[in-house]
């Protein structure tokens, strides 16, 4: 796999100065309970990033629940957390890889290659007698450069734009009651946004949690092979990203963020929303 390493490969990498461990831990409605977790213990050697106060910047009237943060000072955060383009980064979470996949996919946007998501999570690294620390590392600050990758990222505009378009495909993170419109515990209105397809997220995970193999991720995704560009949104943007990293997995290579998404299409009045199977 190009985007995920083991748990016994990260062991084996401990202590290692040119990698960077990023602990993404965060729950959602309880934005403190990462940080505080990430306080009892974590992976040794791991720092800490937050969704909500790293990972996003700050709610306005569009730009969705998780808008994408200020990709300066976003830049200037990576560099205090000590990675530049020596570094390799490897983010966990206990989500599934869903905050995990965001930092990922943020990395990448901004031009960094090396950087991997931990398979499985922080709770099967803790259940397997790996090490685990209360104590914060020391950080050792360097330039970050961003190299800002524009074709990773589609904007409300250009989604509305290319709606119904031959070979652009929307692909839909929700839960398939979200995506119906049969139910929306988050955002004021429910439904879809038209033409999307229904892909939810953990379908890019095994029994086990852990990521799927390349060729299951190909399995998956296989209905998407004719399309000429993908544009994955969900709810905010966040759980979108293990759909892009399974793309990625999968040898796809025509894949956006909507990173707006769903809560972003929705603030704008004419935007036209679709319920039930397409």
């Amino acid at each position: 796999m190009e985007n995920i390493v083991s748990q016994s490969w990260l062991l084996g990498q401990l202590g290692d100065a040119n990698i960077v461990i990023a602990d993404c831990r965060f729950a959602l409605g309880q934005p403190e309970s990462g940080r505080k977790l990430y306080e009892q213990d974590h992976i040794t050697g791991a720092v800490y990033v937050d969704l909500e106060k790293d990972l996003s910047g700050a709610i306005m009237a569009h730009g969705g629940r998780h808008p994408l943060p200020d990709l300066g000072a976003f830049s200037i955060l990576v560099g205090s957390l000590g990675i530049d383009s020596t570094k390799t980064v490897v983010a966990y979470d206990d989500q599934g890889g869903a905050m995990a996949s965001r930092l990922w996919w943020m990395l990448k946007f901004l031009g960094h290659s090396e950087v991997y998501v931990l398979d499985q999570g922080y709770t099967a690294w803790k259940a397997a007698g790996y090490p685990v620390t209360d104590e914060a590392p020391a950080t050792y600050p360097r330039t970050f450069s961003p190299k800002v990758q524009r074709t990773m990222l589609a904007s409300m505009d250009e989604v509305k734009d290319k709606l119904g378009r031959p070979g652009v495909v929307l692909v839909d993170s929700r839960e398939e009651r979200r995506y119906l419109g049969l139910e929306e515990p988050i955002d004021r209105v429910a439904g879809h946004i038209p033409g999307a397809r229904n892909y939810f997220w953990k379908g890019v995970l095994g029994a086990d949690g852990g990521w799927l193999p390349a060729a299951k991720q190909e399995q998956h995704f296989a209905g998407l092979r004719d399309a000429d560009e993908i544009i994955v949104y969900c709810g905010s943007g966040v759980t979108a990203c293990p759909n892009v990293l399974g793309l990625s997995e999968a040898g796809f290579d025509n894949v956006k963020l909507y990173s707006g998404s769903w809560s972003d299409w929705i603030s704008w009045e004419d935007n036209p929303i679709a319920t039930g199977e397409e």
